[in-house]
């Protein structure tokens, strides 16, 4: 259920119950924001005439019916107890709830294939510039105004021409509220119609089999239209003071579920790696998992932390171009602390950033990790001495030595630092207390030739430490696209640029760790 139709931005409780019974049955169910609890959901259920709304906590790292378990998103969430009827779901007299049938939106704009006002040409340059055989999208129909188009990319009949074209599907939107493709069976939504064509492919007239495979989505906005998409965003805090509920709406909306149909998750569902992960579901993918080395392979499970590597370019090979990478990871278990550090040691990591506190609103959200100011103490193989500390303006910044004692090497300097300023289920006050904080981050990092990855973590491991990998990246990109543009800057004819005899002259060599970036090297 890769599709999110059965999610509602504007209905309220009332409306839902209206919908359910006017045009649901027993076991159909919609999700919606929750007008009470700002920033939650409401998960509404027909059973049989009545129907049942169920809240979903949205703590900013997870998603819960407060209590029980716990998912990265509120798909994962609806996926979860729709995959697994029998009961999971129960009212509290014992009766079960079923999620049976999920009732679509008519509201368009909620599905990531609709493209809203583009038209034919612009559609087919899109499909055969970032589609493959069966992507496909929806949008207005420009001849027709108030009907819709399915533009799909083809294979020809003729298997000599393998040539993709693209084929128009008009998509019309009859008076009774109801879509049709020109006959036959009629759909309350277009994702009704969508789902049913993905399923049952149409055929042309040519006997060419027009399939729907994958959607080609519609995420991108230009930066000269950031102030106006913030403005629409902010329009449902209007009325029902639902703060920030529509970034809540977008942020769900950019969740790609295929990710985690497409990727296996395998490792952390190992019986002997579960307790290791702080939340049941909050899993890496096996293709990018952080596996650790120099462990005793005769113990299942030993290679095993719940982390991932990220790079700022998944496409460029690790060594080669100036891309980024970080490591996910959740906030240690006391359990898992020494795996932490043995991570940390590995990688050759020189900067931890913690966007949490180790208790917050009563949770405990990550074990303390590290020693008191001037104390050392050993983590499985690992030695941690916590060197200095001292209060920036909204972080903590610790100097912590790190060394292993059966291998003859210096201890290594770690920079620890702890941002304080992310109120839990909150957003930070102002940017420039992130951007600052990320500066002097990055200086940390960059001031260390060889450095490994940054460690990146709050509690789950995917919600604070997302964002804040997200905007380094973005911001990242945004100066060397800015460098690049202004272009090279030579010296003045006839003089060669001068570099003082104490400063070495340094290049970029690939890298001797694998995945983790080219060194520098002095020569």
């Amino acid at each position: 259920m890769t599709s999110r139709r059965w999610f509602h931005p504007n209905l309220g409780g009332v409306e839902a119950e209206q919908l359910l019974l006017s045009r649901g049955q027993h076991g159909s169910f919609l999700a919606r924001p929750s007008r009470s609890c700002p920033g939650g959901f409401t998960l509404s259920v027909r059973r049989h005439d009545e129907v049942t709304h169920i809240k979903i906590q949205n703590t900013g790292d997870y998603y819960d019916l407060y209590g029980g378990e716990k998912f990265a998103t509120l798909a994962e969430l609806v996926q979860h107890y729709t995959d697994q009827r029998g009961g999971l779901l129960r009212e509290r007299s014992g009766a079960p709830v079923e999620l049976r049938h999920p009732l679509g939106c008519q509201d368009p704009t909620t599905e990531r294939w609709y493209h809203g006002h583009l038209s034919g040409k612009e559609a087919e340059k899109l499909l055969m510039e970032k589609g493959r055989p069966g992507s496909f999208l929806v949008r207005e129909s420009q001849s027709k105004p108030g009907d819709f188009v399915l533009s799909v990319l083809t294979q020809p009949l003729d298997k000599a021409d393998r040539r993709p074209r693209v084929t128009h599907v008009m998509i019309r939107f009859q008076p009774d509220g109801k879509f049709d493709v020109g006959g036959g069976e009629q759909f309350h939504t277009l994702g009704d119609l969508v789902e049913r064509y993905k399923k049952n492919p149409m055929v042309e007239k040519s006997g060419a089999v027009v399939h729907l495979k994958q959607p080609l989505k519609a995420t991108r906005i230009s930066a000269s239209s950031i102030d106006s998409r913030v403005q629409e965003l902010n329009k449902a805090t209007d009325a029902s003071e639902k703060a920030k509920q529509g970034f809540w709406e977008e942020f769900e909306m950019l969740q790609q579920q295929e990710c985690r149909l497409l990727f296996p998750r395998k490792e952390g569902q190992r019986l002997e790696n579960k307790p290791k992960n702080r939340y049941k579901n909050i899993l890496p993918f096996d293709t990018t998992r952080v596996t650790l080395h120099d462990v005793d392979l005769n113990v299942p499970g030993a290679d095993y932390i719940n982390a991932n590597y990220i790079r700022s370019d998944p496409e460029e090979k690790p060594g080669h171009g100036p891309g980024k990478v970080y490591i996910a990871t959740q906030g240690c278990l006391q359990t898992t602390v020494a795996a932490f550090w043995a991570m940390v040691h590995q990688e050759n990591t020189q900067v931890i950033v913690m966007t949490t506190r180790e208790v917050e609103r009563g949770r405990n959200k990550c074990f303390r990790y590290w020693p008191e100011l001037h104390g050392s103490q050993e983590y499985g193989q690992v030695c941690v001495c916590n060197v200095a500390e001292y209060q920036a303006q909204g972080y903590c910044v610790r100097e912590l030595q790190v060394w292993r004692p059966d291998q003859e090497e210096p201890p290594r300097a770690v920079k620890h630092y702890q941002y304080l300023s992310w109120p839990d289920h909150g957003v930070p006050a102002e940017p420039a207390g992130v951007l600052g904080f990320l500066d002097e981050v990055n200086r940390a990092q960059s001031s260390v030739p060889g450095a490994g990855p940054m460690v990146v973590h709050c509690s789950a491991g995917i919600g604070r430490t997302g964002t804040i990998i997200v905007i380094d990246i973005l911001v990242d990109v945004i100066r060397r696209q800015a460098r690049a543009a202004r272009g090279p800057r030579l010296p003045e004819r006839g003089r060669r640029p001068h570099r003082p005899a104490s400063q070495p002259c340094t290049r970029a060599v690939p890298g001797t760790r694998g995945d983790h970036g080219a060194l520098r090297r002095r020569v």
